[in-house]
């Protein structure tokens, strides 16, 4: 089902209204975010889901702030979907915030089937975009777009603060588009660092 699904995305990719959208890739990067915790609607059942607590037993979680009615998030669509696919066995996850696009907006992009995440809505309209923290984390990490759709923060669950408002000071983000070979790289590295630590010890010369 979910390969029909990405199959779906990519052909989505293709269609004209993101073909009026030119790629914006950006590198993998640490800044200083101070990202907060959040309490936002599912949108499969309009509950309310808190960051903190979804995220509990996970290695890694790779959040995406999309709009969409974004060209730039249909090219990224299949390759997050595909990234989950490949590692959600490992404690991967991914949760899509929405912004700028109204509910009914996001379902009908990701069909009846809906998407194969978790997806919760920050904002509905365009006239929230100075308002949400979306925009406040752009601010301040250097990302210059307008719309900053799509924008990707990873998360690492055990490095979390366990309470208050602020969950990390700092954090590995992009500013624009995945790489994705970049990206698929750290996710590797950051699910199986003992393999990464053991393929990277010297073996001594044997006479």
């Amino acid at each position: 089902m979910i390969k029909l699904f990405i199959t779906a995305l990519f052909l989505l990719a293709l269609s004209p209204i993101a073909a009026f959208a030119q790629h914006e890739y950006s590198p993998l990067e640490e800044k200083t975010v101070n990202y907060k915790n959040w309490a936002l609607k599912n949108l499969k059942d309009d509950k309310p889901v808190d960051l903190r607590s979804l995220v509990q037993g996970k290695k890694l979680v790779m959040v995406i702030y999309f709009a969409p009615w974004c060209g730039n998030w249909r090219y990224e669509a299949p390759v997050a979907a595909k990234l989950y696919e490949k590692y959600k066995a490992q404690g991967f996850e991914v949760i899509g915030v929405s912004e700028y696009g109204t509910r009914d907006d996001v379902r009908a992009f990701f069909g009846p089937d809906g998407p194969p995440y978790t997806v919760v809505s920050e904002s509905e309209s365009r006239t929230d975009r100075e308002t949400t923290t979306h925009y406040g984390y752009r601010q301040l990490t250097g990302d210059k777009r307008r719309w900053g759709s799509p924008w990707n923060i990873f998360l690492e669950p055990a490095k979390l603060t366990k309470e208050g408002e602020i969950l990390t000071e700092k954090a590995w983000v992009v500013n624009g588009e995945l790489v994705e070979a970049d990206v698929d790289k750290f996710i590797g590295e950051h699910l199986n660092p003992t393999a990464v630590t053991a393929s990277a010890v010297i073996e001594p010369c044997k006479n």
